[in-house]
C-alpha cells in the first residue's frame, strides 16, 4: 500500500483551517490555522507544509448552499482552490462542506471547550472533518470498485 499524504482546507475570508492525514490515509487530524493577510503569504505558509509532509494533493471543502447550488461563497473557494493547488503545483478536489463547521462546535461543546473563543480550533477541527469525509469517501470508492473488477 502506498503512502498517502494529503491536506485538508476550511477556506475562510479571515482564516483557513488545515488538517492532514496518517500515511494510510485512515484518519485526519487538525493540523494548524492559517490567518489570512495575502495570497503569497497564504503560499509561503502551505508551501512549508507541503515540504515537511509530501503533500500529494489537496483537498478544500466546498461551501455548498443547503439545497445544493454553487452561490458566490463557493465561487470563490473554488477560485482560491484553483489559485492555490496552482501555486504549489498540486492537483486539488472538492468535497462537501456543508455543517462541518457545526459539527466541529458541537465536538468542542462536548469537550467543555468554548467555540465563540477558539475560531481558529473551530477552523482546524472543520478542515480535519473535510478531511475525513474525503479519506472514507475515498476508501470506499477504492474497495467498490475492487468488487466490481472482481
Amino acid at each position: 500500500m502506498e503512502k498517502l499524504s494529503v491536506l485538508g482546507l476550511d477556506v475562510g475570508r479571515k482564516r483557513i483551517g488545515v488538517a492532514g492525514c496518517d500515511g494510510l490515509g485512515l484518519i485526519a487530524t487538525g493540523l494548524t490555522t492559517v490567518i489570512r493577510s495575502s495570497f503569497v503569504k497564504d503560499v509561503e505558509q502551505f508551501k512549508t507544509l507541503v515540504e515537511e509532509r509530501q503533500v500529494q494533493l489537496l483537498v478544500v471543502g466546498m461551501p455548498y448552499s443547503m439545497s445544493g447550488a454553487i452561490g458566490f461563497q463557493a465561487r470563490q473557494v473554488q477560485k482560491y482552490g484553483k489559485r492555490i493547488g496552482e501555486a504549489l503545483s498540486l492537483p486539488v478536489e472538492y468535497m462537501d462542506e456543508r455543517l462541518t463547521s457545526v459539527e466541529a462546535e458541537e465536538q468542542m461543546k462536548a469537550q467543555n471547550i468554548s467555540p465563540s473563543r477558539n475560531k481558529a480550533t473551530i477552523d482546524r477541527k472543520a478542515a480535519a472533518i473535510i478531511l475525513q469525509q474525503w479519506l472514507d469517501w475515498r476508501r470506499e470508492t477504492i474497495a467498490r470498485n475492487a468488487l466490481t473488477q472482481a
